[in-house]
């Protein structure tokens, strides 16, 4: 067979170019996962990577509050067993939808179910934050490029209110989080029924988030001012306005009053102030909070874009509010608005970047590298700076301990308990609130022990608590004490 012959019976092969050796498949490959347009995923998969190994290291050693992570899987583990979400840290028998509507959570059911542990809700709780800087870089990229665009990504993974929220137990605007990036890349790039379709989901997450989704419809309505008449659109944003404010007004005037046992929504003396005049937030703490959702994050560029119109409703329940928990920059209240804020800086940095003012234009050449340099640098002083600490990964023998002890109360026992042991108990137990059993004398207490307190001072408080039952000293280690009930 002469070689025209052997060419001819090689399908596919030419004599010429020989079949690639193992080193050139690997490079080929290697070129392909650079490319431009995995940069948001690999960067999803490196900041879920970074909020996992946080949460995870937090719960290790007890370091999370446990409150709220308990009351979330309390309502889960309840979800996974096809029963009514009962939440027994917020009073025995309440339901969780009397509390704040969010049946998203339910999704996590069927992973609890498998992994029944609070380290699941933790896992998941990074995913969806970092599946929200996917759409946040990649719409940065298409409207800025490649390099500006992964310089707003990384400041948005980074963002301190968005540390704040991984640092801090779990909760359910960790759904919203990924819903309102997608949203919003989807209304900034003129695809209306994505950004309606991201949008609706909204009022299954929390009550007022029914009335941000309203607000991106009426987005939508001023972006298509400029886009020419699109009937279909427009019906599709009023439609989105009235679906999420019926959906909200829904939610607290009847649902939530439906399942909660006083028949109310408790949330309303946030902003009531109960029997008495309601006290408002300093002026000064409210403008200090702002600074610092559009200060460092933004440069304040956003605040020329009308994306920032999805941040009203949340900015304006908080600043209604008299509780200044929702006003500081600790907790998880600021993290919703972080993928408004940095999809209002990208499109605001569009035009700013073609405004016949030269230092404007200056200002949105170097405003995404300025974030970025901002973002790194508070890092230093939040959360994620503990995972370069050696001790982040060191569990304590105080820990240990604890653990050792809190493992000597059987399974489905009823305990109260106060903040630290929560979350070791709640998968295996039927788990109070300290001082909140209404009437029902726990099997053990669980406790902290603080303010020098001995464990016979506990057993003596625990009695009183409960005057039917007696209590003895079960253990104390790691500055913990677990009370059995002994009749």
């Amino acid at each position: 067979m002469d070689s025209a012959t052997a060419a001819v019976s090689a399908p596919g092969r030419s004599t010429a170019e020989p079949a690639p050796g193992p080193g050139t498949r690997i490079a080929r490959l290697a070129r392909r996962l650079r490319a431009p347009r995995l940069d948001p995923y690999w960067l999803g998969g490196v900041l879920f990577v970074l909020y996992t190994t946080l949460s995870v290291s937090r719960h290790l050693r007890m370091l999370t509050m446990s409150w709220d992570l308990g009351i979330f899987e309390q309502a889960i583990r309840a979800y996974a067993r096809l029963q009514a979400p009962i939440a027994d840290l917020k009073g025995p028998g309440t339901n969780i939808l009397g509390d704040h509507f969010s049946p998203v959570t339910a999704l996590i059911a069927p992973l609890y179910r498998v992994f029944p542990t609070p380290l699941t809700l933790l896992v998941v709780q990074a995913a969806l934050f970092a599946l929200s800087a996917v759409p946040v870089t990649r719409l940065a990229a298409h409207l800025l490029g490649r390099g500006r665009g992964l310089a707003v990504g990384i400041a948005y993974g980074l963002s301190w209110a968005v540390q704040r929220a991984v640092d801090f137990d779990f909760h359910e605007i960790a759904f919203a989080m990924p819903l309102l990036a997608f949203s919003l890349e989807a209304v900034v790039r003129r695809r209306w029924t994505a950004a309606v379709l991201w949008a609706a989901p909204l009022v299954l997450v929390k009550e007022d988030l029914g009335v941000t989704a309203a607000a991106i419809g009426v987005l939508v309505l001023v972006r298509l001012r400029g886009a020419g008449r699109d009937r279909r659109a427009t019906a599709l944003a009023a439609g989105l306005v009235a679906f999420g404010l019926a959906a909200a007004a829904l939610a607290l005037g009847v649902i939530i009053p439906g399942f909660n046992n006083g028949g109310s929504y408790d949330y309303w003396t946030k902003l009531s102030g109960g029997d008495g005049p309601a006290p408002t937030i300093p002026l000064d703490t409210a403008l200090r909070t702002l600074a610092w959702v559009l200060l460092p994050t933004t440069g304040l560029l956003a605040l020329r874009s009308p994306v920032l119109i999805v941040a009203l409703p949340t900015l304006g329940w908080r600043f209604a509010s008299h509780d200044d928990h929702y006003w500081g920059t600790d907790w998880h209240y600021s993290a919703v608005l972080m993928p408004v804020v940095f999809i209002a800086l990208a499109d605001a940095l569009v035009g700013a970047r073609h405004s016949p003012r030269p230092w404007l234009r200056s200002c949105a050449h170097q405003l995404p590298a300025a974030v970025l340099a901002a973002a790194l640098a508070m890092t230093a002083s939040l959360p994620l700076y503990g995972l370069t600490l050696p001790e982040t990964y060191r569990v304590p023998e105080s820990v240990r301990a604890t653990e050792q002890l809190l493992d000597r109360i059987p399974d489905n026992a009823t305990v109260e308990a106060d903040v630290a042991p929560i979350s070791r108990l709640v998968n295996r137990c039927r788990v109070f609130w300290i001082g909140d059993t209404r009437g029902i004398a726990p099997d053990y207490v669980a406790l902290h022990l603080g303010d020098g307190r001995a464990p016979k001072d506990l057993v003596a408080d625990a009695e009183r608590a409960h005057p039917a039952a007696r209590y003895a000293v079960l253990g104390s280690a790691g500055g913990h004490v677990v009370l059995e009930r002994v009749s």
